[in-house]
């Protein structure tokens, strides 16, 4: 079931395309630089930047670029289980 307020995949990477664009101009790195130290297209920096759609191995190495990948690794690590269920499936895999 999908609750109201749940946000769609477009919503969230938009999101985190956003956040992107604050690091790099935070950094005062342009999007060519970004492109050219991290092997990512330009255009796909770009087009990450106006839609939030790239691939994962391209934003894994533009977090890389931007000295943020310790974010990308810890993704995931420390999910909350959210019933009992999930922590006796958990205990036998």
């Amino acid at each position: 079931m999908i609750e109201l307020s749940q946000k769609t995949w477009k919503e969230i990477n938009m999101g985190i395309a956003k956040r992107m664009i604050r690091l790099r101009k935070r950094k005062k790195i342009s999007q060519r630089e970004l492109a050219a130290r991290s092997g990512v297209s330009l255009g796909s920096v770009k087009r990450f930047e106006q839609s939030g759609e790239i691939s994962l191995q391209s934003f894994t190495k533009l977090a890389i670029a931007l000295g943020v990948e310790g974010e990308l690794t810890a993704l995931f690590s420390e999910v909350p289980f959210a019933s009992i269920e999930e922590v006796i499936n958990g205990q036998t895999e």
